[in-house]
């Protein structure tokens, strides 16, 4: 009961973490079956219907149910203590971030069961995705249109309490120039989900009428056009790239500066680049419609302002190889997840610029050279960085320290085999081989590269499992990880390991850019304190968050099968639910003084 209440950013922090990792395992396992299909040419294991659910539900997956949430469990658990706040500015609807995502998920993921899961590739382009089965029995796109909107309405409201946090929680003293850049990129990316998903939710909705309502937005027949889908999916698809990968900047900030004993080089430099990369990601979103006819100046603009974008990234990529260069470097399996990233990312970000010229899009577009240059980004850009994190951070969340023997294994084993899936899968786009199609021709020159691309995914798959035993093996282990394990910079680092439930017993006085790091230098053990100790107040747990997003569960299966009654009755449960919140006063509890010590509140 304790964890369906909670409102600790830190707990709320470990279920996103463990929601994300199960619906990570899934998608993984999506992604091991395609592979299996395409092991050789005119294989029959998993074709037509059943191919094209498993793309799609790997694409959607991974993406909204996996690494976003990833994400999200890495800013709750660390983003309040590095700027030394007790909480997250609305710890209520920060619950009810996590529990929309989540039953998002689960309704989207009960297709499998329900007649089927969608099967309009995870982009769900019309008119496609506007195909509604006469026997009504078949409604996969609905789950999809309908689990992503409650789940994006989680992403976005967390994303709105970030940047309230952000910008009125900070401790005395830590201006924005001297906030981690673990921090900064949290905060571009919640500027980024404010902006974005509006436009995807618009989208989803229009399609939903056009479904279940006999709406016309993208049907040609009524005047709609399924170009229309493309240019709201795509504004927000594009800035979600940068949603996705700017914590992964982040995170490889923070490690590569701790590991090297060196501060981040050119941290100011790196603020705006983030921020760059930020707005110009909303600039770009129509190189994935080069082959639509928007005509030579439409593309032509898109190719230049995508290319713009490899700019700002230059910085941060030599500002790294800056902080590393004469750093006395300790490669713990964080670190090297973490420099494993800089030439991979540099990898994917090369062909993304190939990929940006309008005249070449025309020849890769839709082969299995856009999937290869997508996986270097996200696998090899992002997976890699939370991968890192999650070395990184393991102790401070949890406080017991990961085995870096296995922890090293788990590297190896899913970078070698990451590289042999998506590096041959260059050259078999380069040679024709479209993409979402469940087989290919022997004799073409294709089987080599899909037959090694299938070996690498298992050998993924061996570090993934490698990684759940480490997991496993260290929760058997004590709670004895040290405050601060890595001799680190940032404030996350000067409370214990887990943190207590208030994070900091008096709020510190930050003197600087690495505000732990300068008062070691300054011979001091602790942080300043900015006030005296006294009471701390914390907020109430609470169950309305769970039954808010319960209620609207239902109701997406009531207006699924046009049983209306159904859909009242759940949207009721949330408004009811809403109600409740308005009108009882919920004025927190206090801890006093006298129960705080240093490893926690007293019993």
């Amino acid at each position: 009961m304790d964890w369906l209440t909670t409102v600790d950013h830190k707990k709320i922090g470990i279920l996103y973490l463990i929601a994300g990792g199960i619906f990570f395992l899934i998608g993984g396992l999506e992604a091991i079956l395609i592979r299996i299909q395409l092991l050789y040419p005119d294989n029959k294991i998993f074709i037509g219907d059943t191919f094209n659910q498993l793309t799609t539900m790997h694409g959607t997956t991974m993406i909204f149910l996996a690494v976003m949430p990833v994400i999200f469990a890495f800013m709750n658990a660390i983003v309040p203590l590095q700027i030394g706040a007790r909480d997250v500015a609305f710890p209520f609807v920060n619950a009810l971030g996590f529990w929309l995502f989540f039953f998002g998920g689960l309704l989207l993921n009960t297709s499998w069961f329900l007649g089927g899961a969608p099967a309009a590739g995870w982009t769900a382009y019309p008119p496609l995705s506007g195909i509604v089965d006469s026997t009504g029995t078949f409604k996969g796109v609905d789950f999809y249109l309908l689990g992503l909107q409650i789940s994006g309405l989680g992403t976005l409201i967390g994303g709105i309490n970030f940047l309230v946090t952000i910008i009125n929680m900070r401790a005395p003293g830590m201006t924005y120039m001297r906030m981690p850049m673990f921090t900064w990129a949290a905060f571009i990316t919640s500027l980024l989900i404010l902006f974005a998903f509006p436009a995807i939710t618009v989208a989803l909705v229009e399609l939903m009428f056009d479904r279940l309502f006999n709406g016309g937005f993208y049907d040609v027949s009524k005047g709609g056009s399924p170009i229309l889908w493309e240019h709201l999916f795509w504004l927000f698809g594009h800035p979600e790239v940068y949603i996705l990968i700017l914590p992964a900047f982040g995170i490889v900030s923070e490690i590569v500066s701790t590991f090297s004993r060196k501060r981040l080089f050119g941290y100011s430099s790196m603020v705006f680049a983030t921020a760059l990369i930020g707005f110009l990601g909303f600039m770009v979103w129509a190189h994935h419609m080069f082959t639509t006819g928007i005509g030579p100046v439409g593309d032509a603009i898109f190719g230049v302002a995508t290319m713009a974008i490899a700019v700002p990234t230059g910085v941060k990529v030599f500002n790294w190889l800056f902080t590393l260069w004469g750093g006395q470097i300790r490669f713990t399996t964080a670190n090297i997840f973490a420099t494993s990233f800089i030439p991979t990312f540099v990898m994917g970000g090369v062909t993304g610029v190939m990929l940006a010229v309008p005249a070449a899009d025309f020849q890769y577009h839709d082969t299995y050279f856009v999937v290869a240059h997508f996986h270097y980004v996200i696998v090899g850009g992002l997976v890699l960085g939370l991968f890192a994190a999650s070395y990184y951070w393991w102790p401070k969340m949890f406080g017991r320290m990961l085995n870096e023997t296995l922890g090293k294994i788990h590297f190896w084993t899913f970078f070698i085999g990451f590289h042999m899936t998506f590096f041959p899968q260059h050259f078999l786009g380069l040679m024709g081989m479209p993409r979402r199609v469940f087989t290919f021709e022997p004799n073409v020159g294709l089987e080599q590269g899909n037959f090694i691309s299938t070996i690498g995914a298992f050998l993924m798959g061996v570090g993934t499992i490698v990684f759940l035993i480490n997991i496993v093996a260290t929760a058997r282990k004590p709670i004895d990880a040290p405050a601060d394990p890595w001799d680190g910079r940032t404030l996350e680092w000067t409370i214990p390991s887990p943190p207590p439930e208030y994070n900091f017993k008096q709020t510190p006085l930050v003197r600087g850019l690495d505000a732990f790091w300068k008062e070691k230098m300054a011979g001091n053990k602790e942080m300043t304190p900015a006030e005296p100790v006294g009471p701390i107040h914390m907020p109430s747990a609470s169950i309305l968050p769970f039954l808010m997003s319960v209620g609207l569960f239902i109701a997406g299966y009531g207006f699924m099968y046009h049983k209306y009654a159904i859909s009242i009755i759940g949207i009721g449960i949330t408004l009811i639910c809403m109600l409740l919140r308005s009108v009882y006063d919920d004025k927190g509890w206090h801890i006093e003084p006298e129960e705080l010590n240093d490893k926690g509140v007293k019993a």
